[in-house]
């Protein structure tokens, strides 16, 4: 499936006065493309009973909040509305289930299982409960037995990690909002105002604002907002208020290429995009920057593009010297544009064709050089820390229960090894030894397997503490008993040798460089760039090779859904199959008899949509 852009359309100017709508309507056809986009941000209010939030106008404006009693539309004015949590008891307890098929760090590895499953015939669904999770699409597996089968026969299929995730509801979270002395219940509520603005706590925010349910049992303040509007708050909190210009706008048109590209993110909940750093840091227009609305303009509609497609205009913290390829992090298909290069000027460094960073000791030997690079005089250019076998054990415990993982229970790590590197220094599979067996952890799961490495460009050495031996006491006659055996003596050499000082293994030290992924450009680097006086565009061809800088236009593809080689029919279980097909008839209640939480959210976002 190929999405393309749609011009903003008269929709758009329903919220504005009448005298500015003339305006707005004649200038569509020559302003850049502008679309808005719906940015969760407020993802789970009411995972606490107590929490509240509260909105407010600015002066000499008022909020239009509207929602339904009944099959009536009610609008109501005010200044300020305080949202609620009730929690209200069900009549009958009831049990909310789902297959969970797979669990990620990142969308981008989760995306890429959906489609192996959905290449063996099962309908799947991206949700992000805590982390990323593939699901059996609820209203394909609709009882019990259908989920059960499922997940019996994927085990047979070698998908040992697939389980049911299965809690027992006895009361839901009921949004509530007290405004003009008077409480009302309601599930979506949308809010609007003259100045398209709105005062949440410290944040301001630009648009139209909505509350609506989630998957999840609790709710979402979703904030329409102008993609431009929407950098105002992105932009300084991802690259920083004191970055140089053209730093600026290469961050500025990368994170209009991402946010246009990542739309499908959050199908699932009815909304596109998230506010924290699973998407872009969004904290709306409070704080916005001068400098950083010049370089928002200066590149207004600009976006990234390689083949007529929006890359995937991925960018981290700081790369550690080297640039990660897309395949090296994630599973999924390689970008041309997202390979390992050094991250240096000049680039003679360090050559990747002739030492290749696979190799563990170049590896080291690259970790151990510290000047020439764009960031080397950033602090997380390199790092080593040190942690204890207690804190490892605990956070690979911590993961593998989340995996629901035959190891869970293991008492301790008895050794770490790396097995496996990239051409660009990235482990890309941790051995792992424990009490209870062997695993391998791969990739992006190293670093939800253990929190100590900043990134996945690093090294690992075994930290040992000597042990003294237990002083010998005075030799006693043993105690006998009636039934005890005559036990030999002990030898001598074995006496010594429980008299010497022992090496136990007390953790590792992880040694490496780079903060975040590494993939694509590398925001301390391009600091660098820029004070060297390199552009946007020079900036952006260095760390996307082979893309282009172009305006936003009609023709240029936003995201375009990977071709799914199916697996042979004969080569299908046919338990692996869903038992009930889509039905486009299917009653459009909110809440389902079988299952607690929202089956599809479109119905009621074409019959209340954003004002």
């Amino acid at each position: 499936m190929a999405v393309s852009l749609i011009p903003i359309n008269a929709s758009a100017t329903v919220n504005l006065p009448t005298a500015n709508a003339k305006v707005l309507a004649q200038a569509v056809n020559t302003q850049p493309l502008n679309p808005r986009i719906k940015v969760g941000i407020n993802q789970r209010f009411g995972r606490q009973s107590t929490d509240k939030l509260t909105i407010q106008a600015l002066p000499g404006d008022q909020l239009t909040l509207q929602f339904t009693t009944g099959k009536a539309l009610e609008t109501l004015t005010t200044d300020k509305v305080e949202f609620a949590i009730t929690p209200t008891p069900l009549k009958k307890p009831r049990w909310q289930e789902r297959v969970v098929l797979s669990v990620h760090r990142s969308f981008e590895t989760a995306e890429t299982k959906a489609n192996e499953f959905k290449a063996l015939g099962i309908p799947v669904e991206i949700a992000q409960p805590k982390q990323w999770q593939v699901w059996a699409k609820r209203d394909q597996y609709p009882t019990a037995a259908d989920r059960i089968l499922l997940i019996d026969t994927l085990k047979q299929q070698g998908y040992k990690n697939v389980f049911l995730h299965r809690r027992r509801l006895h009361k839901k979270p009921q949004l509530s909002f007290v405004t003009n002395g008077y409480q009302y219940k309601r599930s979506i509520v949308s809010i609007t105002s003259k100045k398209q603005q709105f005062q949440i706590g410290e944040e301001l925010h630009y648009g139209s604002l909505r509350f609506q349910p989630n998957t999840y049992g609790t709710y979402t303040l979703v904030n329409k907002v102008p993609t431009e509007t929407y950098l105002r708050g992105v932009v300084p909190y991802e690259i920083g208020f004191n970055a140089p210009t053209t730093a600026i706008e290469a961050q500025t048109i990368i994170a209009r290429t991402y946010a246009l590209r990542n739309l499908r993110r959050f199908k699932i909940d009815g909304y596109e995009l998230c506010a924290d750093t699973q998407c872009q840091v969004y904290k709306g227009i409070a704080k916005t920057d001068p400098i950083v609305d010049r370089a928002i303009k200066a590149t207004t509609g600009q976006v990234l593009t390689h083949n007529n497609e929006l890359v995937d205009a991925l960018y981290s913290s700081t790369t550690g010297g080297v640039t990660a390829a897309f395949q090296e992090v994630w599973e999924g298909t390689p970008r041309p544009y997202l390979t390992a290069k050094i991250d240096a000027l000049p680039q003679g460094i360090w050559d990747l064709n002739t030492r290749s960073l696979a190799d563990e000791s170049n590896l080291k030997a690259f970790i151990n050089l510290k000047q020439g690079f764009n960031e080397a005089s950033w602090r997380t250019f390199r790092w080593e820390t040190e942690t204890p076998m207690a804190k490892l054990n605990e956070f690979l415990r911590q993961f593998l229960r989340q995996t629901k993982h035959p190891l869970a229970n293991f008492k301790t790590i008895q050794k770490l090894e790396i097995v496996e590197r990239s051409h660009g220094g990235r482990v890309q599979k941790l051995q792992v030894t424990t009490d209870l067996g062997s695993l391998v952890l791969a990739k992006d799961d190293i670093l939800r397997g253990f929190e100590a490495p900043n990134s996945l460009l690093f090294y690992v050495e075994p930290q040992y503490q000597t042990v003294q031996p237990k002083p010998s006491s005075p030799a006693e006659p043993a105690q006998s008993s009636p039934t005890a055996s005559v036990q030999p003596a002990q030898s001598s050499s074995t006496a010594a040798t429980d008299t010497k000082p022992r090496r136990v293994l007390k953790g590792y030290a992880f040694i490496g460089g780079g903060f975040g992924h590494g993939v694509g450009l590398s925001q301390t680097g391009s600091y660098h760039l820029s004070n060297q006086g390199w552009s946007a565009t020079q900036i952006l061809n260095f760390y996307y090779p082979g893309t282009q800088v172009e305006p936003l236009n009609d023709s240029i593809v936003f995201w375009q859904q990977p071709t799914i080689l199916t697996v042979p029919s004969e080569v299908i279980p046919d338990e692996l199959k869903p038992k009930i097909q889509p039905q486009s008839n299917r009653s459009n209640r909110l809440f389902s008899h079988k299952m607690p939480f929202l089956k599809s959210f479109q119905w009621i976002f074409d019959w209340l949509p954003f004002l």
